[in-house]
């Protein structure tokens, strides 16, 4: 019984040998095998040179189009971790009547983008602002709610093409249904300039002058968003 209480108690460890030697602890040698990635923060020094695009945005509310250019750094450059991350935005056109906020926007975006991190999240919001005023149709019949929308969309298409975002996909049965949906308004009405037929309604879910009705089912030819499933 004695000798199980003594087990029970606390064991206490005593520096027996006399310390010869010591090492500090940094990040290379706390993890030797994980290699240092360079992300992007506000302290990071701007390149001379960046990589980027520009994508033109065309309203009907405007004689004049607004050229969104958005500029990359390059991180872990000749890595197996190279990755482009957007580092500014830049925003011009001849129309000088929304110049306050353009500006304004560019500097914030540019300031986000430099934070770091997760910078997806600047589509979603910047697609979710509606104009007052009401917004407008693209070419083929897809529905802006605003010019800040529309440059959300750049932005997006942008991330997408850098990696950043994936592009949404339809499965093999929506793609299936979309084609034979098409083939058949294709035979059943005269051809237009536009890239869905001219009765197609507005889609809730991708905003596009798509959605027809056939054999009682309301399907979007764009996005395949259907009531049916």
């Amino acid at each position: 019984m004695e000798n199980t209480k003594l087990e029970a108690q606390p064991k206490i460890t005593h520096i027996d040998q006399r310390i010869v030697a010591f090492e500090v602890v940094n990040q290379e040698t706390k993890a030797p095998s994980e290699p240092c990635l360079e992300q992007v923060n506000e302290k990071l020094d701007r390149p001379e040179h960046l990589p980027g695009a520009t994508y033109k945005i065309k309203t009907p509310m405007s004689d004049h189009a607004l050229y969104v250019t958005v500029n990359d750094i390059l991180l872990n450059e000749g890595t197996e971790h190279e990755q482009r991350h957007p580092y500014e935005v830049f925003i011009n056109s001849k129309n000088m009547d929304d110049f306050q906020w353009v500006v304004a926007l560019t500097r914030v975006i540019s300031a986000v983008f430099r934070k770091g991190g997760d910078v997806t999240f600047l589509v979603a919001e910047l697609k979710a602002v509606f104009d007052p005023k009401g917004g407008y149709f693209k070419k083929g019949g897809r529905f802006m709610p605003s010019l800040v929308a529309e440059i959300g969309y750049a932005i997006e298409s942008h991330l997408q093409t850098i990696g950043l975002m994936q592009v949404p996909e339809l499965s093999k049965e929506q793609q299936t249904m979309v084609d034979q949906k098409i083939a058949h308004m294709e035979t059943s009405s005269s051809p237009d300039n536009s890239a869905f037929p001219s009765s197609a309604s507005l889609c809730s879910k991708c905003h596009t002058k798509a959605k027809v009705v056939l054999d009682g089912c309301a399907t979007c030819l764009n996005c395949g968003d259907s009531k049916c499933g």
